[in-house]
């Protein structure tokens, strides 16, 4: 028994000393509050992307890279089979363009398009969250608490074709933040 231990404990060993110190890139929300106008409920967010060196390469040489927030509003009591009152999608694209040397990030599918000089300034703003439409406020009842679950992701679907085998095999490319929640109270 005591050798079969010991040949466990070194393929642990191996394993954990085979891993990097720290998972390379990855995507936090670190603020998510809503405002009310005109009758709806807006999200406002701060996301903070911190891209791999793979990915950033990639977005250096012309590879477009679209990010994508799932957002859901639910009542907290509501139990998982229940449907949200919100599920939407929203889709953000960030491209280095090499003619002009400007980034430029844009809210798909028809929202403006930003341009920037680095691509420090493009990641920043891209995380910056500002007025996005959620909920209209007579659908949620003033009683009630609910929840904003979010989560942003790379979207490896939206990558050239050639480029998605390695994305969906190397783990530099799965970047997401995971699902986080939020209150919202009417």
């Amino acid at each position: 028994m005591r050798p079969l231990l010991r040949v466990l404990l070194l393929l642990i060993a191996a394993q954990l000393a085979a891993r990097p110190a720290h998972a390379e890139g990855g995507f936090v929300i670190t603020r998510a509050t809503t405002t009310l106008r005109d009758e709806r409920y807006l999200l406002n967010a701060q996301v903070d992307y911190d891209f791999s060196e793979a990915v950033l390469e990639a977005l250096d040489n012309g590879v477009p890279l679209t990010l994508q927030m799932r957002i859901q509003v639910r009542p907290q009591e509501a139990w998982i089979w229940e449907s949200s009152l919100v599920d939407l999608t929203q889709l953000y694209l960030i491209r280095y363009q090499p003619l002009s040397e400007l980034y430029q990030v844009t809210r798909l599918p028809h929202g403006p398009r930003q341009s920037f000089v680095t691509r420090t300034a493009a990641i920043a703003t891209l995380g910056e969250i500002e007025g996005l439409p959620l909920v209209k406020r007579r659908l949620l009842d003033p009683g009630e608490h609910y929840l904003m679950h979010i989560k942003v992701s790379l979207d490896i679907e939206a990558l050239p074709l050639p480029l998605r085998p390695t994305a969906y095999l190397t783990p530099s490319w799965n970047l997401s933040s995971g699902w986080t929640q939020w209150p919202l109270e009417p």
